[in-house]
């Protein structure tokens, strides 16, 4: 079997989960005694993937994928697979990735394995272990296709530094009849930690009381190196945008930390934070429901608690 890792990237720069994802296919490719081959579109600098062991790569060169483009992407991806004879692709489990991965699981009649969470239980049956109902719960998954297509869940096998001399092939692509899109500008927040990619996630709720208040969160976030976050009440009053929703009804989270000031823990908030590993809750109420799903607790007022946890943070910084 071959393996074939996307490892996707943005303004210029990989995302984090590329390197995560190029740690997995090694490991993967090592229980299946095959090779690993890394795919990047538009991207022909992979310096930093061959610290993660990408000795192969191929570069799609395509003047139709500029920008993010589920169909076309799918479509570059299967021609990559199947000209190297790839049995398995691994893409992250991102907004973009679940978009991506059932495409090209069509492309290639291959099984879709989503929300991965280890290496290979078994080579033989090929058997993955994956989350399920909302994150609380694991199932074994047999993958019975010949090529099968594994989303890795986030944070979920962390980087392996594997430093290999790599090199990289080009792969000229063009999408059969265009794509049908014309994007005429994308605006996008820079120098911000954005949820997606953040290993901690600083969230709040409505118990701030006013969007006047969020500076405190802010300055938390940014101790941490944090993203900010809110809940659903507080993007539907506009207190903060809608792109900063988390939730099973906003974006996932699945941080190395999650900080939840001021939110009781609606089923749907929980559902959706839940894959985060370390979870603290800072509430006035004792009985709120994210108590008993958090890590650690601080019953509390967040005016009182959140001003001392910040000079706390800054004081061991600077010792």
């Amino acid at each position: 079997m071959s393996v074939l890792v996307f490892a996707d990237s943005s303004d210029g720069k990989f995302k984090k989960s590329a390197f995560e994802l190029v740690s997995y296919g090694n490991k993967i490719a090592e229980q299946l005694g095959s090779s690993l081959t890394v795919a990047t579109i538009n991207h022909g600098d992979a310096a930093e993937l061959y610290t993660y062991g990408a000795s192969k790569v191929v570069n799609v060169e395509s003047g139709d994928l500029n920008n993010f483009n589920a169909r076309g992407y799918a479509s570059a991806l299967a021609a990559v697979a199947n000209n190297i004879g790839a049995n398995v692709v691994v893409i992250d489990s991102s907004a973009d990735g679940l978009y991506l991965a059932p495409l090209v699981a069509v492309e290639l009649n291959a099984a879709y394995a989503s929300n991965v969470v280890s290496d290979l239980i078994s080579t033989a049956p090929f058997t993955v272990k994956r989350k399920a109902f909302s994150n609380k719960a694991f199932s074994n998954t047999e993958v019975k296709t010949d090529v099968k297509v594994i989303g890795l869940a986030k944070n979920s096998f962390g980087t392996v530094e594997n430093p290999v001399d790599g090199s990289v092939e080009s792969f000229s692509f063009s999408v059969d009849g265009g794509l049908g899109v014309n994007t005429e500008k994308v605006e996008k927040a820079t120098g911000q930690v954005t949820i997606a990619d953040a290993d901690v996630v600083v969230s709040a709720g409505r118990g701030l009381k006013g969007p006047e208040n969020w500076g405190m969160v802010e300055e938390l976030a940014n101790v941490l190196g944090a993203a900010t976050a809110c809940s659903k009440p507080v993007s539907d009053l506009g207190w903060r945008p809608h792109s900063e929703h988390v939730g099973q009804t906003g974006k996932p989270v699945a941080s190395n930390l999650y900080i939840a000031i001021g939110i009781s823990g609606a089923i749907q908030h929980l559902a959706g934070v839940n894959a985060s590993k370390v979870k603290v809750v800072i509430n006035t109420d004792p009985e709120a429901p994210f108590f008993k799903a958090a890590d650690y607790g601080i019953v509390g007022d967040a005016f009182e608690v959140v001003p001392k946890l910040i000079d706390k943070l800054k004081a061991f910084k600077q010792a």
